[in-house]
């Protein structure tokens, strides 16, 4: 079994609420989990983009130095990488300001050869950007005809929120070929104008995929599916960044899912909803982990 991520990459810079750097480490949502899906034992890939540059040596070079496959990595020539800069407030909360070159990106790869028991993980706006849809696409659809479970996380920034309406159909095609979706309450708020995870849930996701995963901070996680909802709650800590807080919970979840030996097969059995739980609650242990250091992931496994 296997996790295959999809998404962006960017070099991240944080800075303290007193706007001072505090560190710079290679990320992406996808990419952050799919270093803690590889440092928990499991094996991973991404497909993603860089440019030839400095940075684009340094993200692609941490894939390998923590054992992802990168060979489905594209390195476009003459183009610089992505950069996000991260601001902290008081309650560690980050701000974001992205510096992408989107006319640049390409992704070109050999389409990988999905197969029951993988899990593709899939989000945020590289799988909805208008320039790259063309190339998304058709992984989401192979690894659906493959057998692989497809987990998207819808991760909708503020900075896309007056787009959501012409985005809205990537998106809810997006969510009509997953198996599981999830997204946080901010999530919502950003791209229906309401936190009201219920009212989404059951107007906007259920109709194109019946199981749901909302994520609400320090409150824990909510499982949302036709038979109810189910709540798993999050420890008290006193965070240092909560900036790699929901791609950990996703790469814990998927770390879950492969150990409860899920697939895409297992979604009608009997026991899949404690199981997914079970998984769920890993997902929480990651981002415990995660929020209280200034690492976009978990430390690595002995």
């Amino acid at each position: 079994m296997r996790v295959i991520g999809i998404g962006e990459t960017v070099l991240d810079i944080v800075f303290d609420s007193n706007n001072q750097p505090l560190s710079a480490k290679p990320g992406g949502s996808v990419y952050n989990a799919m270093i803690s899906v590889a440092r928990d034992g499991k094996k991973a890939a991404m497909i993603t983009e860089t440019g030839d540059d400095l940075v684009g040596k340094i993200i692609n070079g941490f894939l390998a130095q923590n054992g992802v496959d990168d060979s489905l990595v594209t390195i476009n020539k003459g183009c610089q990488s992505h950069l996000a800069l991260a601001f902290l407030d008081q309650e560690k909360k980050a701000n974001y300001e992205f510096y992408k070159f989107y006319s640049d990106q390409k992704i070109r790869f050999a389409m990988p050869d999905f197969a029951q028991g993988d899990c593709l993980l899939f989000g945020s706006y590289f799988a909805i950007s208008p320039t790259l849809r063309s190339d998304v696409l058709p992984v989401l659809q192979a690894a659906r005809r493959g057998g692989a479970l497809l987990y998207y996380d819808i991760n909708f920034r503020p900075t896309h929120a007056a787009e959501a309406p012409n985005l809205w159909p990537a998106i809810a095609e997006n969510i009509s070929l997953a198996h599981i979706v999830k997204c946080s309450d901010e999530d919502l708020q950003n791209l229906f104008g309401t936190s009201d995870w219920r009212s989404a849930y059951h107007e906007a996701i259920a109709p194109l995929c019946p199981i749901f995963i909302c994520t609400q901070g320090s409150a824990g996680a909510t499982l949302l599916t036709p038979d109810g909802e189910f709540h798993v709650d999050a420890p008290s800590i006193t965070p240092v960044s909560t900036i790699g807080a929901g791609d950990s919970f996703n790469a814990g979840t998927l770390c879950g899912l492969i150990d409860q030996g899920l697939t895409s097969a297992s979604l009608s059995a009997p026991d899949f909803r404690e199981r997914l739980l079970r998984a769920m609650g890993r997902g929480i242990d990651f981002a415990t982990e995660v929020c209280q250091t200034l690492d976009n992931y978990i430390a690595r496994r002995q």
